[in-house]
């Protein structure tokens, strides 16, 4: 299902990733109650549904790394499989979601 521009990566290499690269953009592709019940700090808020309507707006990330992930690994990969589809560069899945994310959280 993954093409050569997506890494599936664990929730440590995720916030080893996010430390080390202040480059890192962060999808959240959850609904925004579930957003602001809590998200991975730094997260911007595309939901899956409107990802397509704001290509636009994500383009000026094509070449930064971005980190998607929804509450457990179900949404995200359609929200992966559009960005790459339409010539994003480097993309990082969460694998498992936030459900897998034990470091800080923002709300």
């Amino acid at each position: 299902m993954f093409n050569l521009n997506i890494k599936n990566v664990s929730a440590e290499e995720a916030h080893k990733l996010i430390n080390d690269d202040n480059e890192f953009i962060i999808i959240d592709v959850r609904t925004k109650e579930e957003y602001d019940d809590g998200h991975i700090p730094g997260a911007k808020l595309v939901p899956v549904q409107s990802l397509t309507m704001k290509l636009d707006e994500l383009a000026v990330y094509k070449d930064k790394p971005l980190l998607v992930y929804c509450a457990s690994g179900g949404r995200s990969p359609r929200a992966v499989e559009t960005l790459a589809n339409n010539d994003f560069k480097n993309i990082y899945h969460l694998n498992r979601g936030i459900g897998s994310w034990r470091y800080n959280i923002a709300r």
